[in-house]
């Protein structure tokens, strides 16, 4: 069988994997910049322990060629750590080797991942009193020169379900009782045995770039460096985000949900309508103490920010809402209105307009006409047109008196070169939206927030733009680039972290999404970002009841019905 890696042509042997003919070929590297990590195949993405070409079978007159392999015609494209599906491969398996490191080391000890900070995530350990992290960190060192293969196997799910119940596991097997399916794929070593829903690199050996800190409760694990993957990523605390996350488990605790399992559980039983009810609460609350906040400032001007899907709309109409309790007169702005004229924004290297640049805001315009409001004086608003693609005047005007208090929403909201200069910074409080989702598929699986505000925004495009998933999917590269660029950096900044996830809207969103999700095809280029979609949705039970979440809702931004937008 004649295959293309990477533009080379080689003849595959029965039952060669690709990381035999990867080596053949001269392409494995020592460097992890360079090295295959994993492999797309017809937009599915494999392991290198892969086989294109298996031994013929007793009833067959030759060797059988894989489904994927048939349908690509041969081709290959190995993925490396700049490749998104490369670095979830590395990180698949950086996470196996320290939940086997912890179960050799600590039995019975409880590891869980929690929350990523930057380019690290912090894991949690209980139930072990003589941790040590040195050890920890030898194991894993240890495991990493045994270069053990990591060669996944299929079972029946009871045989699965069984053995994570013996081995203390309870979130797995809880978990595995809602698939749907009657076997399950495992990687093990030993008697341990875990998965991590989707491909991991060859082997153990492969883990090469790393760090572990200490941290209170656990420990952090460092991932390579985006930018150079040859070196670890640069840990920088994130206080305020860390500080956030942690409530929400707190309110996981309150609410009796801190996994998939859970939120099956409340929605089989009819309980999720009393979950929705006290996510709702939870929420007015908290918009609620940001208000307070904003009044016992006396600040004029509120800096709303959040990556794309966060709900920065209805957060801004709900503070406005509890800004009137407190007898203040919102005005609601947006840092769109700002935009330059499309033909006065530089393109990029590829030729194409990065719509996500600070440059493509008039930074100018907005702290003069910011600066002038908190000086007393008068502006006349701005109105981008995004059908011409140029700014508008309007006639309207504005000037603040001593109730006044502008909410501004936009993507470079905390971003400082937006904060005009020689007024006092304690008139402009800065606020960041983001659904800092603290549900776990289970101990070892967290749901990543850029998974969740992805569901959102394929659910709003469809709803409301009339997009397909497959044009939503084609932009979201795009859109998370920017947000590394232009928000991340500078979420520390704010004076506060909003968590605008809801526990309950993974069930609801399943009800919206899946139909869509299923209809794309084998043959579409999203067909595999699809499948990590729905490998994580297969567990979640649909939960009818839209019935119960109320117009203002933030998930209503993204389901339709929302107050705000009639």
């Amino acid at each position: 069988m004649l295959l293309r890696i990477d533009g080379h042509c080689v003849e595959a042997q029965p039952d060669q994997s690709l990381l035999q003919i990867v080596r053949q070929l001269g392409l494995d590297r020592s460097e992890l910049s360079s090295r295959p990590l994993a492999a797309k195949i017809a937009g599915e993405v494999f392991t290198l322990n892969y086989v294109p070409l298996r031994k013929k079978d007793v009833d067959q007159d030759r060797p059988s060629m894989r489904r994927a392999m048939a349908a690509s015609g041969g081709e290959v494209r190995l993925l490396r750590y700049n490749d998104e599906a490369g670095k979830e491969a590395y990180i698949r398996t950086a996470q196996f080797v320290i939940f086997l490191a912890l179960r050799q080391l600590w039995p019975n000890a409880r590891g869980m991942v929690s929350c990523t900070l930057g380019s690290s995530v912090f894991i949690s350990v209980t139930g072990a009193e003589d941790f040590c992290l040195e050890r920890l960190k030898q194991r894993v060192r240890a495991l990493v020169q045994q270069d053990i293969p990591l060669i996944r196997r299929r079972v029946p799910l009871s045989q699965a379900i069984e053995q994570f119940r013996v081995s203390g596991q309870e979130d797995k097997a809880r978990l595995l009782s809602w698939r749907s399916v009657d076997y399950f794929d495992e990687y093990t070593y030993g008697d341990f045995a875990d998965y991590y829903y989707g491909e991991m690199v060859p082997s153990t050996g492969y883990l090469t770039v790393y760090d572990i800190l200490p941290a209170e409760g656990g420990f952090l694990f460092v991932y390579p460096d985006d930018q150079d993957p040859n070196v670890t990523a640069s840990f920088r605390e994130m206080p305020h985000f860390f500080s956030v996350f942690s409530e929400g488990e707190r309110w996981c605790e309150l609410m009796e949900c801190a996994t998939v399992a859970d939120l099956n559980d409340l929605t089989a039983s009819g309980r999720i309508r009393e979950l929705i009810r006290v996510n709702e609460a939870l929420h007015e609350k908290r918009f609620s103490q940001v208000a307070d906040m904003v009044c016992q400032r006396e600040a004029k001007v509120v800096m709303l920010a959040g990556p794309s899907s966060s709900g920065k709309t209805t957060s801004a109409n709900r503070l406005a809402t509890q800004l009137r309790v407190h007898g203040k007169k919102p005005v609601l702005l947006s840092l769109d209105d700002y935009y330059i004229n499309r033909d006065k924004i530089p393109v990029g290297p590829d030729g194409k307009l990065d719509l996500e640049h600070i440059n493509t805001i008039d930074t100018d315009l907005f702290r003069s006409q910011m600066r002038k409001l908190l000086e007393g004086g008068e502006i006349r608003l701005p109105s981008f047109n995004f059908v011409t693609g140029k700014r508008e005047w309007t006639e309207k005007c504005l000037k603040l008196d001593e109730k006044s208090v502008i909410i501004v929403e936009g993507l470079h909201g905390l971003n400082p070169v937006m904060l005009p200069e020689n007024v006092d910074k304690h008139l402009i409080f800065r606020l960041y939206v983001s659904p800092l989702l603290p549900l776990n598929l289970d101990d070892h699986n967290r749901i990543p927030t850029s998974y969740l505000r992805l569901l959102r925004r394929i659910v709003r495009d469809y709803e409301t733009r009339g997009a397909s998933v497959q044009k939503t999917l084609a932009m979201w590269d795009s859109v998370r680039q920017g947000e590394k660029r232009w928000i991340f950096p500078f979420q520390e900044n704010a004076d506060v972290i909003f968590n605008s996830s809801s526990l309950y809207e993974l069930g609801v969103l399943k009800k919206h999404i899946f139909p869509l999700l299923t209809a794309v095809q084998p043959e579409d280029a999203c067909y595999e970002e699809v499948r990590g979609i729905v490998k994580i949705l297969n567990f979640v039970l649909e939960a009818d009841v839209d019935d119960e979440i109320p117009p203002t809702s933030l998930v209503r931004e993204f389901i339709g019905g929302n107050s705000f937008y009639r």
